[in-house]
């Protein structure tokens, strides 16, 4: 494929769970997890996808993992849908994209010793010969930071930041060129948040890894990532270049977000003035008409009530699904 080619590509897609009531389990409705979401993610880059808690983000992320079906919509991975993908085409899929889990202790098996959990995805593909394997699991430790020793402990003996460097090695075993960071710090301590991020960058560079990295920490996802995308109740609603996104963002969703960090500066923290959201978010399996975000919007008019906006271009790159903040201008 060209090297212009993203390496992964979401076109329109729609992801959605019945509804099941009943003796007989009929379906009464469906909730709409995932409504219409598109990106792309050039190879060598990372693309963060940040939002509350139940927007939508990790079903995206599981639906490029194929870990659940699509209701609609397509995944291209370098060029060829996955969803026309052959068991063989599939399995080698499988092996390009790797994922790094929220929870290092779930995500690994307490009854296998660090050196087996790596290993195994070497000996079921068959990527390295049995006389090799030991030597290999060390330079993949040794890659994320962890002596060879690691390899005779088991899950429970370590803390959660080694736990999680063995989960990456696991992953690197395979040779990836995507790798689907779901949380991956957000269940660490803050400074080891710090090294597992640096981690990630350092591989980045010496492996052209490609990050897409589910988050809801706005500082760690504006230093890791390029590019990044706001979600809402299933939607984007608004996405740019890191920098541009974090100095100006134009939909109000994005700005509240942004304003419910804390600043560390005491003095700067006691002299802003932050206006809450009100309400809840609606629930997907009933999302008010319109735009989504309008029952909780400042700026909400009539027409947010009855028409769904557009992610229009608002700047070079910069796009935002907002009738009030999106003055349309050329796309570059």
């Amino acid at each position: 494929m060209s090297e212009d080619q993203p390496l992964l590509e979401v076109e329109n897609l729609h992801v959605s769970f019945p509804i099941r009531k009943g003796f007989f389990q009929r379906t009464v409705g469906a909730v709409q997890a995932v409504n219409g979401v598109s990106f792309s993610v050039p190879r060598g880059t990372s693309f963060g996808l940040v939002g509350e808690s139940g927007c939508g983000k990790t079903t995206v992320a599981r639906a490029v993992l194929q870990l659940v079906e699509p209701t609609a919509g397509a995944i291209r991975f370098d060029g060829e849908d996955v969803a026309k993908m052959d068991a063989v085409a599939l399995n080698r899929f499988r092996g390009r994209v790797q994922a790094v889990f929220q929870d290092p202790f779930s995500s690994l098996n307490p009854r296998m010793s660090t050196g087996r959990i790596i290993s195994e995805p070497l000996r079921v593909h068959r990527l390295t010969p049995e006389s090799q394997i030991k030597a290999e699991v060390a330079r993949l430790l040794d890659m994320c930071g962890l002596p060879a020793r690691f390899a005779d402990l088991y899950p429970h003996e370590m803390s959660g930041g080694q736990r999680q460097r063995v989960g990456i090695a696991r992953a690197l075993a395979m040779k990836p060129e995507l790798i689907v960071c779901d949380e991956a710090v957000s269940a660490l301590d803050v400074s080891i948040q710090a090294q597992i991020i640096n981690l990630l960058e350092d591989l980045q560079k010496e492996l052209n890894l490609t990050y897409l990295f589910i988050g809801h920490d706005l500082s760690v996802v504006r230093h890791i990532c390029d590019q990044v995308a706001v979600m809402y109740l299933g939607r984007i609603a608004e996405t740019a270049p890191s920098d541009p996104l974090f100095a100006a963002p134009r939909h109000p969703y994005t700005q509240a977000l942004i304003d419910a960090v804390p600043n560390p500066d005491p003095d700067y923290e006691a002299g802003r003035h932050i206006a809450p959201l009100e309400g809840e978010v609606p629930s997907p399996a009933n999302p008010p008409s319109g735009c989504f975000f309008h029952p909780r919007c400042p700026l909400v008019t009539d027409r947010c009530r009855q028409e769904a906006p557009h992610l229009d271009p608002v700047a070079p790159a910069h796009f935002a699904a907002c009738w009030e903040t999106a003055q349309t201008v050329p796309a570059e």
